[in-house]
């Protein structure tokens, strides 16, 4: 096998999750000293991290979900519960628990010109729908929310938790998603308890990337850039 594709080896079980996720992050602090928009940081940040997820998180990941259209279900409720809020109430998006300095303001980082530049939203979508899901559901999912119960976390059945990490990986799956960090944390409850449930690493993914495929789709038929910050 080339090096350049050979699974990384780690002494901490805990990277081929976390690192995916840590460079994403990476990859988004960096865009604010890069020069260009989200046209030329986003495909960047794709390629990096997939580049990191090819070499590092291969061994750790099982992509056969058992339940696929129970899973897919779930993904369309989440993005329903998503957008529900803004379309019954359309200023409820403007109350300052939801916008303020700490979560952030309602604007997308996508420019005029980009929205209609065929190659990056494509980029943009097969990002949000097949790169996002693996990344984010390695880590809360299938790390974290077993890591708080024990740092030996290896060891237990995908789907372990307990209240506290539950509740904790939750919140914090919501914290990252800024001013709409409540239906965040309504995605990341439905998340959490469908690994419970199914104990299923691909299950989480594949409902995952089912909510942000309705979301993408959502956001080029209706112009609601927005959901894309």
């Amino acid at each position: 096998m080339n090096k350049l594709l050979r699974p990384a080896r780690f002494a901490s079980p805990s990277w081929p999750y976390v690192l995916p996720f840590a460079s994403y992050l990476l990859m988004l602090a960096a865009a604010a000293n890069l020069p260009g928009g989200a046209a030329v940081h986003y495909p960047l940040r794709v390629a990096v991290v997939a580049a990191v997820l090819l070499a590092c998180s291969r061994p750790v990941l099982r992509l056969k979900p058992s339940r696929w259209f129970s899973s897919a279900m779930l993904g369309v409720a989440v993005f329903l519960a998503w957008i529900a809020p803004d379309l019954l109430w359309p200023a409820y998006r403007s109350h300052w628990l939801l916008q303020n300095p700490l979560t952030g303001a309602v604007a997308s980082s996508i420019s005029s010109p980009a929205r209609s530049d065929p190659w990056f939203l494509a980029v943009r979508v097969s990002g949000a729908v097949l790169l996002v899901p693996i990344v984010e559901e390695l880590f809360w999912r299938a790390w974290m929310l077993r890591y708080i119960v024990s740092r030996h976390f290896e060891r237990l059945p995908m789907g372990t938790a307990t209240a506290a990490s539950f509740w904790l990986t939750a919140f914090l799956f919501a914290s990252e998603h800024g001013p709409y960090w409540d239906v965040g944390l309504a995605a990341g409850i439905a998340y959490n308890w469908w690994m419970m449930r199914t104990r299923s690493l691909a299950d989480c993914i594949l409902a995952h990337a089912v909510t942000n495929a309705c979301l993408a789709a959502y956001v080029l038929a209706a112009g609601r850039w927005q959901y894309w910050l």
